[in-house]
């Protein structure tokens, strides 16, 4: 992969990095939006954005190369700038002389001594990790529950995975969207004419390719933002949705056996997308994760009501803890046991309890579990 070469202008963009990366941490703002926003000069728009992702994503262990060369903790805007230096000596791969020069005359003339004194060891140094989750720059409790989750080895190649740039698929619509969402919209399978329902449908990317097949999808979100997100990109697609509205999928305005066929893409932790979102491994915590479950319970309990006599349920989530994934089809389990697991033919997925995961190193996407459910028809209810 090229890489941006520093130039005159470049410590102009270290110092712009560090505004946005100042603004990421003290403020609570998203990466995505504070860059975004950000008005960035054309010629170092590509640097900038580097910066900025890659020192969000990769913040603890920069910490921990720089850590042992300071006495007294500097203030954020001196730490993002070390952060800075350290990033593009350690992991861009940049010149010695311009990772540190560049990054020095970005600071205020009163740190700058500081800032080179540190940078200049930090370039000496070979890097020594203590832990895993230092050299991989997660917090401590997600290394721990993934590998508890999904084995050390796996666990650990799927974090490695998700601090490279994420690969951005377009579908043949316009829409941008990672590829094993589009897998997850293919496995719903209605036929057209059948009625879908997508009970967490913002910002609407299963639920625009669902109508590209002529289906009747209805589109609902309890976040009114996010359903106006769904109707403008059904808009931009050219596609048909029966309806979009807003309303809460626990308490949804629908009579039971409404729909053919129920998608649940649950809100959950998100720890399956962490490679496109840089700062939300900092903002998750394991309490997160139970507060989560509780919801993804409730939602499927719900679209079982919804799904008519020989239906299907379509449970998604874009994360991987066990919490959120196999614990949820233990659960439909013991409450629905007449319901029929559907066998996933799909060698691009690898079985997982009764339903079906792909992990960042698979194919190079985001993280996805999926489980498919065919209520049981009348007559095999009435007879118990």
């Amino acid at each position: 992969m090229s890489r941006p070469q520093p130039d005159r202008a470049s410590g102009s963009a270290r110092a712009i990095a560090a505004k946005l990366l100042d603004r990421i941490e003290s403020d609570g703002a998203f990466a995505n939006l504070v860059l975004a926003s950000a008005e960035l000069p054309e010629r170092d728009a590509g640097l900038i954005t580097e910066m900025v992702y890659g020192v969000t994503r990769m913040r603890r262990a920069l910490d921990h190369l720089i850590d042992g060369f300071v006495s007294d903790p500097p203030d954020l805007t001196a730490r993002n700038l070390l952060r800075i230096g350290a990033y593009q000596l350690h992991m861009m791969d940049t010149p010695a002389y311009a990772a540190v020069s560049e990054t020095v005359q970005a600071a205020p003339r009163r740190q700058r001594g500081f800032l080179n004194a540190v940078l200049r060891r930090v370039a000496d140094l070979e890097p020594a990790w203590p832990t895993e989750a230092i050299r991989l720059s997660y917090p401590d409790w997600l290394v721990e529950r993934l590998e508890q989750d999904l084995g050390a080895d796996d666990a650990r190649a799927g974090l490695e995975q998700m601090n490279r740039v994420a690969p951005v698929t377009t579908r043949s619509d316009g829409y941008v969207q990672d590829q094993a969402s589009q897998w997850v919209a293919a496995l719903v399978g209605a036929q057209p004419g059948e009625r879908v329902l997508d009970m967490c449908a913002g910002p609407g990317g299963k639920a625009t390719a669902l109508a590209q097949d002529s289906m009747v999808v209805v589109a609902a979100d309890r976040r009114r933002h996010r359903a106006s997100l769904v109707a403008a990109n059904a808009s931009r697609t050219g596609a048909a949705l029966a309806g979009v509205l807003v309303a809460d999928g626990r308490c949804p305005p629908f009579r039971p056996g409404t729909f053919d066929r129920v998608l649940v893409d649950a809100p959950c932790s998100g720890l399956g997308v962490l490679g496109r979102r840089a700062d939300a491994r900092w903002r998750v915590n394991p309490g997160d994760i139970i507060e989560l479950a509780r919801l993804q319970a409730e939602l499927i309990r719900v679209a079982f009501d919804l799904t008519r006599p020989g239906g299907l349920v379509v449970y998604s989530v874009c994360t991987m803890t066990g919490a959120e994934t196999s614990e949820i089809d233990e659960l439909v389990a013991h409450e629905h046991p007449e319901a029929v697991p559907v066998p996933i033919s799909d060698s691009r997925w690898r079985p997982h309890g009764r339903g079906a995961l792909i992990l960042p190193q698979d194919h190079n996407t985001d993280g996805m579990f999926v489980v498919l459910y065919k209520t049981p028809t009348d007559s095999l209810t009435s007879n118990g």
